[in-house]
């Protein structure tokens, strides 16, 4: 566990900073566009499928095409078994730091995207057997690709499903992601129309 911890601050650091950089006003040149969270359904390579979380913020630039998005982000993954017929426990775990961009294809209600990044993983595995116990622990990094749609995109509150596919090298990943989003800037319900009537005239 001793061996996470540094793995665990350089995550909490990196999202630390990129929270404080993109909670900033946004300028004439772009900035905070909005905020996923998520939850994934995980098929790592060699494994059956289980349950993991990501958080991720969206950023535009006006200098670029108004449909491109840069999508900073965080995931986590913690997957153990136990068979206690054998005295058997293992954990692997995944803690991600990545960094996509996608384009939203025009749409009011729901519009579908694409992207590519990379992404950087921590990846760490423990066996107990018995009285023995082993540990491993490394640092990788690849390519992702995702494609999703997104519902309420000009919304303040909206959703979205996609999949996701981390190419890394023995430890490909494919998840499929489910979340909620805040969309910074979106227009909210229109507000009765307060205009004062004029008093009648006799």
């Amino acid at each position: 566990m001793r061996r996470l911890i540094p793995t665990f601050r350089t995550i909490a650091l990196a999202a630390a900073v990129c929270a404080l950089a993109l909670a900033a006003p946004a300028r004439a040149g772009g900035g905070l566009s909005g905020i996923d969270a998520m939850t994934a359904t995980v098929f790592q390579e060699g494994q059956s499928s289980f349950s993991g979380l990501g958080l991720r913020f969206r950023v535009q630039s006006n200098q670029l095409i108004e449909n491109i998005e840069f999508l900073p982000s965080v995931e986590y993954w913690r997957n153990s078994t136990t068979l206690s017929t054998f005295a058997l426990h293992a954990v692997r775990r995944d803690a991600t730091l990545g960094g996509d961009a996608r384009y939203l294809f025009p749409g009011e209600v729901w519009r579908p995207y694409v992207g590519a990044g990379v992404a950087v993983h921590f990846l760490s595995s423990e066996v107990e057997f018995g009285a023995n116990r082993s540990h491993d622990s490394l640092t990788k990094g690849g390519l992702t690709l995702l494609g999703g749609v997104a519902f309420g995109s000009k919304a303040r509150l909206g959703n979205f499903v996609e999949v996701k596919g981390h190419f890394v090298p023995g430890y490909r990943q494919l998840k499929l992601n489910m979340g909620l989003s805040w969309n910074r800037g979106a227009a909210s319900a229109p507000a009765a129309d307060e205009t004062p009537v004029p008093p009648k005239q006799n």
